[in-house]
């Protein structure tokens, strides 16, 4: 018997992958724009793995709810709704930032300045910073502390073949551009 919960949670989850379908088509259609500025890809070997991983995720999350019975944690399930609106808050100000240069692979136009606007004031990897809090409290909703756990260890060693990269397909420019920001978590400035 599926209780209320898990029906919102069902329908968060399909938001969640119909979100998705739209960032591929969106995705594709930049990079397309970036190869025929001449844009040069890198990091094709794990891309396959990171869609794979992706894609999993949102397995996952429903499969451990529905499966294993994982209940409504109250005030800890509404505080991961919270996280997790607050990733797509952040990965969508991100995209917005990055306009049509924005994809999910690593497509580097030469010549173009880096992107230093918007979240990447303050962070060099903003998108990264809300995948992964999007990978602990999405699960979290409804108690998928399992997935929680296996897909931010999982995200962790993906981003870190990721970052290395993707700052090294952007080069000298980026690394000048980014040299006093940190990567995930935004410095406090006092004075």
């Amino acid at each position: 018997m599926v209780t209320g919960t898990q029906a919102l949670f069902a329908g968060f989850m399909a938001l969640l992958v119909a979100e998705r379908l739209l960032e591929l088509v969106l995705s594709k259609r930049n990079a397309a724009r970036a190869f025929a500025r001449g844009g040069v890809e890198t990091g094709q070997g794990h891309y396959r793995f990171m869609v794979v991983f992706h894609t999993l995720f949102l397995v996952a999350c429903v499969a451990e709810v529905f499966g294993l019975q994982r209940p409504f944690w109250g005030a800890w399930s509404w505080a991961a709704l919270a996280g997790a609106v607050i990733a797509q808050g952040l990965r969508y100000w991100a995209i917005g930032t990055l306009g049509d240069r924005w994809n999910s692979r690593i497509i580097v136009v030469p010549g173009l300045a880096p992107v230093t606007g918007g979240p990447y004031r303050f962070l060099r990897h903003p998108n990264y910073v809300a995948v992964v809090l999007e990978l602990l409290c999405v699960p979290l909703i409804h108690g998928a502390w399992v997935t929680a756990v296996v897909f931010t260890v999982g995200n962790a060693a993906l981003l870190y073949v990721r970052i290395r990269a993707e700052e090294a397909a952007l080069g000298a420019m980026y690394s000048e551009a980014f040299a006093h920001r940190p990567r995930f978590i935004p410095e406090v400035r006092r004075g």
